[in-house]
């Protein structure tokens, strides 16, 4: 296979490992709705921190990514800022904005999208699919990354979003109306899209010339294009007509069912009643879902003018150029997302991801949860979020009746907190909250995301993982830690195996211990013990590895 090659690439190939884990600290008065890290989020940060801020408790849970990362035109002024370990490419990777005249500027976007597509894998469920919307400028580069994280096998198809009807008569060469919209899936796990809802244009088609009982329908030919010359036939109707089917192709029914069909009123001989017969297709026979096609017109999905015009509407104002369409993300939730899917747009925009899940929710009466991740800090609460509290309450001068009345739905504002780091957890400057670290610590001994409804502060419980049980004693209080009470102690040990199944194992994590391994295998007491912090220094360090 055809490896992508690129500067830097040997720096960044890991580089979403050693990315230190920042925990969301949720910020009320910027949601809607309580408070819930299993809900739908926006996460105001750094994409690429944010991402690995939800592995802990979204890795293999999410079941669409949907992003619209930079084109790399050259008119963005986007920055490489990862902080990569490494004198050499630190000189190179710096953080003035990337434009048309950086000879490195395609290097600099691969390796920028690297190592979150790396992450985005990460949290794909196995069934889960992946839309990236890119133009002519990296769409081959993004098809070589692609291809080397989610591998060949799993490429589905490459959409083309014609996004608008107006032609540039100032263009140099050719009025470029499309862009591509790249689309994966995690494994061989998810068979195929979901069909579409049948549009009334679909519908239209269907009508009823001669009052037929069975309802409106549609005439199609009686021939197809194979076939075997032996079933070839001449017959003469009832009404006179004579019908043999056209050179080169071959009836679809045998002679005597074809007679049925007439017997049974399906065929169509033209309104005269003379003409070359047809089979009538009813409505009420046709699948209830159809087929997306991979182009994609302003008439199916709508058009950047027409996504423009309604978020202007929205916000009161020109707050964004080129917004994507509603319909467009609609389209791909209906294709690969159910009723009560996580989507996860980590270049979020103005919010366009959030308002197609939430229309979506009204419409069918789903439960998808959104997680969209902006990292200008401003524009994250004043326009994202903003825009997203307007739709959920209502907008007074939406087109929409839906949307004037108000979507619904509710959604948790974050921030990124400090990173969990040794040293400060060593000294009590930075100590995570419980919740936090334990994700962080379950996630690392099970590689499995954290159950937020298993967790249990109170006995604390973490969750279970392969008939493995996973414990931590710990309280964000350096006092406490100190304490005899943070210990594990054998009285604990005694409890936890008896409260579980006799072959269950179990793992503690604590900062201190007042029980010996020998007491424990004397007892016959399948616990073992992590010390923290250094249990979180030694994982830390063998994930990077």
């Amino acid at each position: 296979m055809t490896e992508l090659n690129f500067k830097g690439k040997d720096f960044v190939h890991n580089h979403h490992l050693s990315v230190p884990f920042h925990p969301l600290e949720p910020q009320p008065d910027k949601g809607i709705g309580e408070v819930a890290l299993d809900g739908s989020l926006i996460i105001e940060g750094d994409n690429l921190k944010a991402l690995k801020s939800l592995i802990p408790t979204h890795a293999g849970r999410v079941n669409c990514v949907y992003i619209d990362p930079p084109y790399n035109t050259g008119n963005e002024k986007w920055c490489y800022n990862d902080k990569v370990n490494s004198p050499m490419i630190k000189e190179w990777f710096s953080e003035n904005p990337v434009d048309f005249d950086d000879g490195l500027r395609h290097d600099k976007w691969c390796a920028m999208m690297w190592p979150r597509l790396r992450l985005l894998h990460e949290l794909l469920a196995e069934d889960g699919v992946i839309f990236v919307s890119i133009d002519d400028n990296e769409q081959h580069h993004l098809r070589m990354l692609m291809d080397d994280i989610f591998g060949t096998e799993n490429f589905i198809t490459s959409f083309v979003w014609n996004k608008k009807n107006v032609v540039q008569n100032d263009a140099k060469f050719a009025s470029v109306n499309h862009e591509y919209v790249i689309c994966y899936r995690k494994n061989e796990i998810f068979k195929c899209f979901n069909s579409l809802p049948r549009s009334e244009k679909a519908n239209r088609r269907y009508k009823n010339l001669d009052d037929d009982p069975r309802g409106p329908w549609q005439s199609v030919a009686l021939q197809a294009k194979s076939g075997t010359l032996e079933n070839v036939y001449a017959v003469t109707f009832p009404n006179g007509v004579s019908w043999t089917p056209p050179s080169g192709t071959f009836p679809k029914f045998t002679k005597d069912r074809l007679l049925s069909l007439y017997d049974e009123g399906r065929l169509f001989f033209g309104k005269g009643g003379k003409n070359v017969p047809r089979l009538k297709k009813y409505l009420s026979e046709v699948q209830t879902g159809m087929v997306s096609n991979s182009v994609l017109t302003t008439d199916e999905v709508g058009s950047t003018q027409a996504a423009t015009e309604m978020l202007n509407r929205i916000m009161e104002g020109g707050v964004f150029s080129s917004p994507k369409s509603i319909g467009l993300i609609q389209r791909f939730l209906l294709l690969a997302a159910g009723l009560d899917a996580i989507i996860l747009d980590s270049f979020a925009g103005s919010g366009t991801t959030a308002q197609a899940v939430l229309a979506l929710n009204k419409e069918d009466g789903g439960d998808r949860r959104f997680i969209l991740v902006e990292c200008e800090k401003d524009y994250a609460d004043a326009i994202t979020a903003e825009r997203v509290r307007r739709v959920i309450r209502g907008v007074p001068d939406a087109r929409d009746e839906s949307l004037r009345e108000g979507l619904g739905g509710s959604f948790t504002y974050c921030a990124l907190g400090p990173p969990v780091e040794l040293d400060a957890i060593l000294t009590g400057k930075a100590l995570p909250a419980y919740d936090q670290l334990g994700a962080l610590l379950f996630r690392t001994a099970t590689n499995r995301p954290l159950d937020p409804a298993a967790l249990d502060r109170d006995s604390n419980y973490l969750g279970e993982a392969e008939g493995r049980h996973i414990w931590l004693i710990y309280r964000d209080d350096l006092d406490w830690l100190k304490s005899p009470e943070a210990a594990f102690t054998l009285s604990f040990a005694r409890r936890i195996a008896g409260s579980k199944p006799p072959d269950a194992r179990h793992l503690v994590f604590a900062p201190a211990r007042f029980v010996s391994e020998e007491l424990l295998a004397e007892e016959r007491l399948p616990v073992e013990f992590a010390p923290l912090p250094f249990a979180l220094y030694r994982i830390d360090r063998a994930g990077r590895e």
